[in-house]
């Protein structure tokens, strides 16, 4: 039992992110651009935009261009740094709020018909144990990269 864990893990991202993009295609948004503008949203205005790639998990590149998608759509704007001109921050535009209420309203209901069967407590114990198991994985990859970092 415990060995389909793993697959389980890997599998759920895989399939709510699917189930998202079906319910979210009359938006015209590709699942990169919504979860770009989601993440920018939930981190809040102003992110610098490496921040945001590792946040997203994506490369610095990949995340340029889709946020040059996002501003020619009047979504999002980049605006240089105050106390670093090489750097760029991320803010959405007011056209962006109400696409990212609609975009949050599906993935509320979305996350309502996943977890149905389980009670409030359960949800609760399973959102303590996904932090357990990640806290987990943060400090195998900082080992891991200390090893390797390590002469």
């Amino acid at each position: 039992m415990a060995s389909s864990i793993g697959f389980r893990l890997a599998r759920l991202p895989h399939l709510w992110r699917s189930i998202l993009d079906r319910r979210l295609a009359p938006l015209e948004l590709t699942q990169t651009r919504w979860v770009t503008l989601y993440h920018i949203w939930r981190a809040g205005d102003g992110q610098p935009q490496c921040d945001l790639a590792r946040a997203i998990g994506v490369e610095a590149p990949s995340l340029v261009r889709t946020l040059g998608q996002l501003e020619e759509q009047g979504l999002v704007e980049r605006r240089t740094c105050e106390n670093d001109r090489r750097s760029k921050r991320v803010h959405l535009t007011p056209a962006a709020m109400p696409l990212l209420e609609q975009i949050d309203s599906v993935a509320q209901q979305a996350r309502e018909e996943l977890l149905v069967g389980l009670t409030p407590e359960n949800i609760e114990q399973l959102d303590e144990w996904l932090g357990i198991i990640e806290a987990n994985g943060v400090a195998i990859q900082a080992r891991e990269l200390e090893a390797t970092s390590t002469p």
